[in-house]
């Protein structure tokens, strides 16, 4: 499995398209039952820019299908979620969406609080992942 396994990626801001889903009440259910949390809503995006790191991720996924995440409504695609401590210290998830071309170098972190906010974060910044063995 990948547990144990670190990753470290840039922090930067994307669309903003991740609130409003994030935001939605069969999400929001749906992430609590799957990772034991109600998150924050909305993601914190991840670029990562090294070749090292974006084998590392593709490793991860191929060790560990993750959890599944079905969509509630078909306007929605299916996800991945693959369980993280953010830090060091904050559970969180990867919500990985399981569309064509999505980019092998972003990650998109779910967790119960803003995270910018509480761990001082900042676009231009790094933060490093570990992700959890999930059986």
């Amino acid at each position: 499995m990948a547990g144990g396994k670190k990753i470290t990626g840039v922090i930067f801001s994307d669309l903003g398209q991740a609130a409003s889903f994030m935001s939605l009440d069969w999400v929001q259910n749906l992430l609590q039952e799957k990772v034991g949390f109600k998150p924050y809503p909305a993601t914190l995006n991840l670029r990562l820019e090294s070749a090292t790191e974006i084998r590392q991720w593709k490793l991860i996924r191929e060790e560990n299908p993750g959890l599944d995440f079905p969509p509630a409504d078909a306007g929605f695609c299916s996800a991945r979620l693959f369980l993280v401590e953010i830090a060091g210290r904050i559970p969180g998830a990867v919500l990985l969406p399981e569309v064509k071309d999505y980019p092998a170098n972003k990650i998109e972190l779910v967790a119960p609080v803003h995270l910018k906010e509480i761990l001082g974060l900042q676009d231009g910044g790094s933060l490093t992942l570990e992700f959890l063995a999930m059986s």
